[in-house]
């Protein structure tokens, strides 16, 4: 039987507050887009999606390190490395969203070079080329 997000928290974290406190780790200004209501804070956030977060910025900080790093793979993948007002709209999404991103655009990549790989080697070997057959001898009409 599949776990409650509350099962869950309880055994990774002990309670809401270590995974709250564990999570306010990745707010600082390399991963966060500080969109975050004052008055409710990270404590009213649902447990799944708390998990779900934590789980994001960890692979994130894992693979890349900082958001900025994450855009910048991101505009390589799409080879939009000269399009200034492109990274300023990348630089306003949530890491979520990034890493979202990035999976899919990777995946999309990975798939394009594997289709290109196997059209290569479905392509058979130039042939050289056969020396001409040779003519039949013309029939002669009957008078």
């Amino acid at each position: 039987m599949k776990k409650t997000p509350l099962q869950i928290v309880k055994d990774r974290f002990g309670d809401k507050a270590k995974l709250v406190e564990a999570l306010a780790q990745f707010t600082n200004e390399d991963m966060w887009v500080n969109r975050l209501n004052a008055a409710k804070g990270l404590e009213t956030v649902s447990n799944a999606k708390l998990l779900r977060l934590f789980d994001t910025f960890s692979a994130v900080k894992e693979k890349f390190g900082t958001r900025a790093k994450m855009i910048d793979a991101i505009i390589e993948i799409e080879k939009r490395t000269k399009d200034a007002g492109y990274r300023s709209r990348l630089e306003r999404y949530p890491v979520p969203r990034l890493f979202d991103m990035y999976r899919s655009l990777a995946r999309r990549q990975a798939r394009a070079a594997a289709a290109t790989k196997a059209k290569e080697a479905d392509k058979p070997a130039p042939a050289a080329k056969a020396a001409p057959a040779a003519k039949k001898p013309r029939a002669t009409k009957k008078a």
